[in-house]
């Protein structure tokens, strides 16, 4: 259960953090000054999120090694004392070992394909998290439940802008269509587990994503119809693209730790 759990945890965080990096890049170029506060602000719940995730993430990292003597420190652990941390997670793991979603670490586009993979997530992380509340892992649960209160205003923010983009005007329109077809092809991975998915639900402290397909589809459905849109042709039964969550990435991901993590590298060990 212990390795299950410590795989599931950080899927959890990786998503969080990279699409919080994600959406800092907008800081200072938000199309207005009260959307460039909300986007940013959005950044920080996510990466507040990918913080209590990789902390409990190296709480039961450090308690398996204690456990179990044959496991020694990797090199860098080494260099960092020996002992796993938030940082070192977030820091010093190599693109392979990212178990993200592909749709967190597509570029930002502009302003609507942004919107767009934040609504696509969050009404995905709104769904997950309802149900994470209710784990027999009590850390899991009460993460879930903090993080749900962001994530429903996460969640309403995107709506209401896929909405005004989508009943705005022509360009609008447009826009919206666009990040349409250039995201859809990311959002089955959502509903396709992992091993390490598979086992965390059958041990009672993940959630079958599976589960969660059919009512995300009605609910993006619903703000679509709201919006005057549509899933591209294909709709359900497009081709997805899937591998993030075992660590086959595109090569966005490698883009985004190369800022994520230049500090760290340039300057191991080092603290602010």
């Amino acid at each position: 259960m212990n390795e299950s759990l410590i795989q599931y945890t950080l899927h959890l965080a990786d998503n969080s953090l990279i699409l919080g990096q994600r959406n800092a890049e907008w800081c200072g170029h938000g199309p207005v000054l009260e959307q460039d506060i909300a986007i940013t602000n959005i950044s920080l719940d996510l990466i507040g999120q990918a913080r209590n995730f990789y902390q409990y993430a190296a709480q039961l990292i450090n308690n398996s090694k204690e456990t179990d003597s044959s496991k020694a420190p990797s090199p860098k652990e080494r260099e960092l004392g020996g002992e796993v941390t938030e940082d070192t997670l977030a820091y010093l793991r190599k693109e392979r070992e990212f178990k993200n979603l592909l749709l967190v670490e597509q570029p930002n586009g502009d302003w609507a394909q942004t919107i767009l993979r934040q609504f696509f997530f969050s009404q995905y992380q709104h769904l997950l998290f309802q149900q994470m509340q209710e784990n027999k892992d009590e850390q899991l649960a009460a993460i879930a439940e903090k993080s749900l209160k962001e994530v429903t205003y996460h969640l309403r923010w995107s709506s209401e802008w896929v909405i005004r983009l989508g009943d705005g005007t022509d360009e609008s329109h447009t826009r919206i269509r666009k990040a349409i077809e250039e995201l859809w092809t990311y959002t089955g991975e959502m509903f396709e587990a992992a091993d390490y998915e598979l086992q965390a639900a059958k041990d009672g402290i993940g959630v079958d994503v599976s589960k969660l397909k059919e009512p995300w589809q009605k609910k993006v459905g619903d703000i679509f119809s709201e919006a005057y849109l549509n899933p591209p042709l294909g709709g359900r039964g497009a081709f997805m693209q899937t591998g993030g969550k075992e660590g086959k990435h595109t090569e966005h991901l490698g883009y985004i730790l190369t800022d994520l993590q230049y500090l760290q590298r340039a300057y191991p060990g080092c603290e602010w």
